[in-house]
């Protein structure tokens, strides 16, 4: 699991486009029957991803890494699946009689809650195979495992297409749908011909947030916006790769085709509404 610590704004003003993506961007997230791990230190949050293809991945850690005898012993987990169908098993006792399997579709979500033991991703269909994306953070009591497709996601509808921003937010775990102890999670779709996502931009001093973009074509990239409002950056960011946002950055894009991003958020509270607009007179 590799680890990834806290910046101060000031060092970033004098960081290169290298340094930037070492600290900031989260590259080869899916790799064939593996599960790869990222520990930012940021709110404490895991960043993963998984990609099952002739035999289930167990989600599990250096136990030495997390201080814990399995992944969720003090954790949530939320998972979003980006590609084939899926399936999630999760067991709280630790026992395969036990285990509960959830089949997950394309851009549907699972939540998992503190002090499930063991749980195992798969594909139906090894030539098409599942990709789940998976954010952690710490959590002080158990909520239940919760399955939420897309069609039952709470929508908001915003944008409009003379700016180039009309999108659709879906919310997966949020205080009014799957609860969890501080994960707000969900997913942003842009309508075709619309490339801008989070513009006028904003920051939110009590969380950090994770963007990761996907179903961008080969040809195509995001350019994703961060840094203060008064001194930003921009980082290239190509298909099913992450990026994390600290509290004091603005996390904004524009793509040069279509694209898809999930949105992931923990921190002192789970208010979607808790941010701070960021004037685009300010920005620079």
């Amino acid at each position: 699991m590799e680890s990834r610590y806290p910046v101060h704004p000031e060092q970033v003003k004098r960081m290169t486009t290298a340094e930037l993506r070492q600290q900031f961007q989260v590259e080869s997230l899916f790799v064939a029957q593996q599960l790869t791990l990222t520990y930012s230190h940021i709110d404490r949050v895991i960043i993963g991803g998984a990609m099952p293809t002739t035999t289930p991945i167990a989600l599990a850690a250096d136990p030495k890494a997390l201080a814990a005898d399995y992944f969720l012993e003090r954790r949530e987990i939320g998972i979003i699946n980006i590609g084939g169908e899926g399936m999630v098993s999760a067991d709280p006792k630790g026992g395969t009689p036990q285990s509960i399997p959830y089949t997950l579709a394309k851009r549907d979500a699972l939540y998992i809650g503190k002090g499930v033991r063991d749980v195992q991703f798969s594909s139906l269909n090894s030539d098409d195979p599942a990709q789940f994306f998976l954010f952690s953070a710490p959590a002080h009591t158990s909520y239940p495992t919760t399955h939420l497709k897309i069609d039952a996601a709470t929508p908001l509808n915003l944008g409009d297409a003379l700016n180039s921003n009309r999108r659709t937010i879906y919310k997966y775990i949020h205080p009014d749908g799957v609860q969890s102890c501080q994960i707000v999670m969900g997913m942003t779709l842009l309508e075709p011909g619309n490339m801008w996502n989070t513009m006028p931009a904003h920051t939110h001093e009590r969380r950090s947030e994770v963007y990761c973009y996907f179903d961008i074509d080969e040809d195509n990239v995001v350019f994703h916006l961060m840094g203060e409002p008064n001194e930003t950056r921009h980082l290239v960011i190509r298909d099913r790769e992450a990026i994390i946002s600290p509290s004091w950055s603005i996390h904004s894009g524009m793509g040069t085709g279509s694209y898809t991003f999930i949105w992931a958020m923990a921190g002192e509270n789970q208010a979607f509404s808790d941010m701070d607009a960021v004037s685009m007179h300010a920005l620079l």
